[in-house]
């Protein structure tokens, strides 16, 4: 890592108590080791938290987890959360970065005068907004595919801050389809806006090439509309719109270059179609029927429930600031997805936390740990969902999802128990990533550390 671990001396005085009194490291060679003491410690989600334990952090890696409190070694840092629920930073696995989120009103009068030099810097403040909610990984599945990889690498990095991110560029959509931005245009600039897209496919062949321009311009993962979708400006439905051969394509192509895939999806034909496909994940899954969570089982596919997203765009719809031709959508999905989404939790479907945040504001993720909830979840089924399991559906439970030793230090903390109110989890006040503290005490930390 080439970040360098502020000490909590200078971040936060008297954070740690008595045990701020050790040698302060040189502000020149900030310590690299990191003791951090935990009141309850959730370190792998799903399991009993430890109750009082040390985690200690050398080089913005988990070293070792202690019951109790440690004696900290000279020279190391001391994070004192004796008071506060410890638990690994969560994990995203559909927010959109790019330009400005859960503001479509502004986004749309903005269309004449903003430009691409400006979705930049509002996705470098919407990265900062998710990371301070305890968010350090997130999954952008959908922007501009070369800006979202300079963001990306510019995080890891460190040359600005922000969570990790697993990008997958432009969403993969037919023409017409819920990723075709010529939708509701004059014909003179849907043809202009056709010239140059390059996530656009129709048949199997251009699909593969879809999926290979994507990957060729940085996409670590690969998404695609298999149905329509609420915030298209066409008044086309949620019905499928790609066909099983063209789906099929894309998985295929995307996993031969090692990459997971992703399906937008809210009609239940649409979701059995990408799931016979072999999809790893199906994005809202709104309508499901028993066929359909019998292939998510058979499949050992990921549900990513996104509840928040319909209520978001619902109340932007009503509001005047979504088209007209996306109120019955939002409505229809709304009406549709706890259900399905009860039936499919009831039925042991597996679950991974995705919110697709960029429709809601960036910084409300959390929010969604309560809808889950009504739909069936237990606190301590929600908080694996975005932990431990939404690292498994990203393919990185080697380095996410869980406090133990080799793993990266992305640690946050809450007041109060989660396990008893999840909505605990709408107000972190400590957000470490790989070893670097960003919040403490709900403040913000200055960037570059010092």
């Amino acid at each position: 890592m080439n970040r360098m671990i502020v000490s909590a001396v200078a971040l936060a005085p008297g954070l740690a108590g008595g045990a701020m009194a050790q040698t302060a490291p040189s502000p020149v060679a900030p310590a690299r080791v990191i003791y951090v003491y935990a009141g309850q410690l959730l370190d792998r989600p799903g399991e009993r938290p430890r109750g009082n334990a040390t985690i200690i952090v050398r080089d913005g890696k988990v070293a070792e987890v202690r019951d109790g409190y440690a004696v900290a070694e000279r020279g190391a840092t001391v994070l004192d959360l004796k008071d506060r629920f410890v638990m690994p930073g969560l994990i995203d696995l559909h927010v959109h970065l790019w330009g400005i989120g859960g503001d479509p009103l502004k986004v749309r009068l903005g269309k004449l005068t903003r430009d691409g030099f400006d979705d930049m810097v509002e996705a470098q403040k919407n990265a900062r907004a998710d990371l301070e909610a305890g968010f350090t990984t997130v999954r952008d599945l959908g922007g501009d595919v070369r800006g979202i990889r300079a963001l990306r690498d510019a995080i890891e990095a460190g040359e600005i801050d922000g969570p990790s991110i697993i990008n997958a560029g432009q969403m993969i959509s037919v023409t017409g389809g819920h990723g075709d931005g010529g939708n509701g245009l004059a014909e003179e600039f849907a043809n202009a806006v056709h010239a140059t897209e390059i996530n656009l496919c129709d048949g199997p062949d251009a699909c593969r090439r879809a999926v290979r321009v994507q990957i060729g311009l940085g996409a670590q993962v690969i998404k695609f509309a298999a149905t329509g979708g609420v915030l298209s400006n066409v008044a086309g439905g949620l019905g499928r719109q790609m066909t099983p051969e063209e789906m099929k394509a894309i998985v295929d192509t995307a996993h031969s270059f090692g990459r997971k895939v992703a399906a937008h999806s809210h009609a239940a034909e649409g979701t059995k179609a990408a799931l016979e496909a072999g999809v790893d994940s199906i994005e809202h899954g709104s309508f499901l029927d028993d066929e359909a969570i019998r292939l998510f089982k058979a499949k050992g596919a990921y549900l990513v429930p996104t509840m928040l997203a319909p209520r978001a765009a619902l109340a932007q719809a009503r509001g005047g600031q979504l088209p007209a031709a996306t109120i019955p959508k939002a409505e229809a999905a709304a009406a549709a997805m706890l259900d399905s989404h009860r039936r499919a939790i009831a039925a042991g479907v597996k679950i991974a936390f995705g919110t697709d945040t960029g429709v809601s504001k960036h910084g409300d993720n959390a929010r969604e740990f309560a809808l889950m909830v009504t739909a069936g979840m237990t606190p301590t089924a929600v908080l694996r969902a975005a932990t431990l399991d939404a690292a498994d559906a990203l393919g990185r439970k080697e380095s996410l999802g869980s406090l133990e030793p080799g793993k990266f230090a992305d640690i946050i903390a809450v007041a109060g128990d989660p396990l008893a109110d999840v909505t605990r989890m709408e107000h972190v006040d400590f957000v470490m990533r790989h070893g670097v503290a960003v919040k403490l005490r709900g403040a913000r930390q200055a960037f570059p550390p010092n």
